[in-house]
């Protein structure tokens, strides 16, 4: 279990907004509660398909969860423990992605340029939010876990695959069209789509592309990422099992840590 691991790893105390607390997974139980939630949310509600052995367990899980950081928000009103967790967010750095072989990432994209980055490097992915509780608090809380999270662990640089709903690139056109033309990833830090999945993202003329438009109808979380420096990939990848299309994100994690301190200032 993460406990197991991560007996190295910097961590933090409980971040509490009201009866909402975030802190990192440290039993079974609260793995086992993260895994429910995340099939209930990407298999009950967003139409991913489940494999013969998830079906049976209800449970979304992979080689990953067990050499991750599972963030978890809990609501105390309901319970301290598993029976209270209501959002998640899975973190995997270095050493963990070596026990497994490689990070969840590089089977969607070629993240060379990533891997040679010299810093401290965070994949992020597997998030959700109980239905019940999507808004801004949770959403707000799970962001100052990240932030507490990669300025206690000393992380320069976050990535991951982020999902836009549906397996229809044309659908979503003004939007993969503008993250390509405005968001693009330097070199140095471009992940590219794998060959045999790549699709490109550059399906309408930019001058069509209605920006404010566009920023009403992407995904909060893709969103969060921009607001934070966030860019994207060459390529995005249809990912037929999670019913998603997905984009490749990279973050540098000064302005986060920054907004983290500022925050951590005001209230000490």
């Amino acid at each position: 279990m993460p406990g197991d691991r991560t007996s190295n790893r910097s961590s933090f105390g409980e971040l509490r907004a009201g009866h909402l607390g975030l802190r990192i997974a440290t039993t079974p139980d609260e793995i086992d509660a993260v895994q429910a939630l995340r099939y209930r949310v990407f298999y009950d509600e967003m139409g991913a398909e489940p494999d013969a052995a998830a079906v049976l367990s209800r449970r979304d899980c992979d080689a990953y969860d067990a050499v991750a950081d599972h963030l978890i928000v809990v609501d105390h009103d309901v319970s301290d423990g598993p029976d209270g967790v209501v959002g998640t967010y899975r973190m995997v750095q270095r050493e963990g992605a070596a026990i497994v072989g490689r990070f969840y990432s590089a089977a969607e994209y070629d993240i060379a340029p990533l891997l040679s980055f010299p810093g401290r490097i965070l994949e992020l992915g597997r998030s959700c939010v109980d239905v019940r509780y999507r808004g801004r608090a949770v959403m707000q809380l799970l962001w100052r876990g990240i932030a507490a999270y990669i300025f206690a662990n000393e992380v320069d640089l976050m990535f991951g695959c982020a999902s836009l709903n549906g397996t229809d690139p044309d659908a979503i056109a003004a939007e993969l069209t503008f993250l390509q033309h405005n968001h693009l990833a330097p070199p140095a830090l471009r992940p590219r789509a794998v060959p045999s999945r790549y699709v490109d993202m550059r399906r309408l003329p930019p001058e069509q592309i209605d920006a404010r438009r566009v920023l009403t109808t992407l995904p909060p979380l893709v969103k969060g990422y921009l607001r934070l420096g966030g860019m994207v990939g060459d390529g995005a990848v249809i990912d037929d099992q999670f019913n998603t299309i997905d984009v490749a994100i990279v973050v540098k994690t000064d302005l986060v840590t920054g907004k983290y301190i500022d925050h951590y200032k005001r209230t000490t």
